[in-house]
């Protein structure tokens, strides 16, 4: 049962990312008074169709993804005609490109706001009381238990997580007088302050608590904001650092991710939520990037037109694409080995 649910959450988070993806180029099209020709949930057969002002809405067999088709997108098939994509004024093109992305990114801050509304913000406790213990260090080894407050160090007051850093950080290899809450009564407790081995301050091996407060609904949206530029922000540095050094990025292909999917759907919907956000702004990231065929390679390529007030020849969209299609091949090709790599498929191969 466990086995048939993990497949269908990946089926679904994957399928409905797609689809929210498409939603954006399908409503931005209309918007544009673009003839949509089809709108699809899935791929395959047709299970249930409905056409509607010259469109049609479709659920297909495969539930994964979706796809929207235009009249005029193929460059050999445009005549110039109203209605058609490619025929469209460049900053239009770039609009509809643009907006399937957007919605990516609109997915994840919904779900980041829902999530934080839900469930709470977790941070780290300002307060000194202990949350983890470290094995072989003195807190663990002396009985410090997690929930304690450290109350006093050496005779010193106090009052917050950043006091205990700075108590210790000159008390390495000392015996240490400590003074700790526990409930409703207090206790002294001694011990010598390890060193720690790479700053070489003292150290007693614990961290602080974790508290979690609830969060209503507008800071919900600011917080699903700022976890949204955090996570674009990090990716981006993570890979032109990746580029400047000129080493190989550690990139999960379709295989890592259905795999860490299938785990997140068994943890609970927490973890579900959180990591369907995530892949919804890592695919509204790549499809932002300068790469041929993918939506920033296509605006990319409009804005050119934009700039030379020229339209842009089918040949070279031709060429334009196909360039894009073996980037696209190569980048799944890597993702893929990394992936198998990972799963110690290497070792098949000497690796």
């Amino acid at each position: 049962m466990m086995i048939i649910l993990q497949i269908l959450g990946v089926l679904f988070g994957l399928g409905f990312l797609i689809f929210v993806h498409e939603l954006g180029h399908f409503i931005a099209a209309k918007l544009c008074k673009v003839r949509v020709l089809t709108f699809a949930f899935g791929f395959g057969n047709d299970l249930i169709k409905y056409e509607y002002k010259g469109t049609k809405y479709c659920i297909k067999a495969i539930p994964f993804g979706g796809f929207v088709s235009m009249a005029g997108d193929n460059p050999d098939e445009v005549t110039g005609a109203e209605g058609e994509y490619l025929a469209l004024p460049w900053y239009k093109k770039i609009f509809i490109a643009f907006s399937g992305p957007l919605y990516n990114y609109i997915l994840a801050v919904i779900m980041f706001a829902v999530m934080f509304n839900l469930w709470g913000v977790t941070k780290m406790s300002p307060d000194s009381y202990v949350g983890t213990l470290l094995e072989n260090y003195p807190a663990a080894m002396s009985g410090l238990l997690p929930g304690d407050r450290i109350a006093s160090i050496e005779g010193v007051k106090i009052k917050s997580w950043a006091d205990i850093s700075d108590n210790l950080k000159d008390r390495a290899e000392k015996e240490t007088l400590f003074v700790i809450e526990r409930g409703t009564y207090s206790f002294d407790l001694n011990m010598t302050v390890a060193k720690n081995p790479v700053t070489g301050y003292g150290a007693i091996g614990i961290s602080p608590a974790i508290v979690t407060t609830q969060a209503g609904f507008f800071k919900s949206i600011v917080l699903g904001v700022d976890t949204v530029i955090a996570q674009t922000f990090m990716t981006v540095m993570y890979l032109g650092d990746k580029i400047i050094s000129w080493e190989k990025p550690d990139i999960a292909g379709p295989i890592g991710v259905m795999q860490v999917m299938a785990k997140a759907t068994k943890s609970g919907a927490q973890d579900y939520f959180r990591l369907i956000a995530i892949i919804s702004v890592a695919l509204g990231l790549f499809n932002l990037f300068p790469i041929p065929l993918v939506d920033g390679g296509m605006i990319v390529l409009f804005t050119v037109e934009g700039i030379t007030r020229k339209k842009i020849k089918a040949k070279v969209i031709q060429i334009y694409n196909t360039i894009g299609l073996v980037l696209i091949g190569a980048i799944f090709i890597f993702a893929t080995y990394s992936d198998l790599l990972r799963l110690g498929i290497g070792k098949l191969f000497g690796k």
